[in-house]
């Protein structure tokens, strides 16, 4: 009896963890290089117009990463034709050079916080754009294969509120 309530517990905390979660999709980089000019979209129509949302890049890489940190170029496509493009950088390892995310094999998965708070206030379709803008220091060009990116994903969390809150 009591494994089986330790058994549900476990179950329903699964399930409430990921009840927040409107949107989660990853998309696999080709042998782990990702072109500069490889842009990675992600498309959904929300059904919910009124609840506030958090975007987040989720993105693995693995040991032959080369940085401590990420540049991106990230847009988003409204229906109504509307355009909304960021560069973005984002902490990819500490000063000692250990990757940061989780992980406990040479793959690590990074949640990087995109966008807090946003509405999807006109139904249709939207679409996220993502590309690398990486470059190495003193170069102009752009890293045309950026090595050790396995996948990037979008994670859309409806944010949910409590009375204790």
């Amino acid at each position: 009896m009591r494994k089986l309530a330790i058994l549900i517990i476990i179950i329903f905390t699964i399930i409430s963890c990921n009840e927040r979660s409107v949107f989660e999709v990853y998309k696999p980089i080709s042998n782990a290089q990702w072109h500069k000019d490889s842009i990675i979209n992600f498309t959904f129509d929300p059904i919910d117009t009124i609840s506030k949302n958090n975007l987040f890049i989720n993105l693995r890489n693995n040991k032959h990463y080369q940085f401590s940190n990420l540049f991106l170029i990230v847009g988003i496509d409204f229906p109504n034709n509307n355009r909304v493009v960021d560069t973005l950088e984002y902490e990819m390892a500490d000063a000692d050079g250990k990757f940061l995310g989780s992980g406990f094999t040479d793959l690590k998965e990074n949640k990087l916080e995109y966008k807090t708070n946003v509405l999807f206030p006109t139904t249709g379709t939207y679409t996220i754009s993502i590309q690398h803008a990486m470059r190495k220091n003193g170069d102009i060009e752009g890293v045309t294969l950026l090595d050790g990116v396995t996948d990037v994903g979008l994670k859309i969390e409806k944010i949910t509120t409590t009375n204790d809150e």
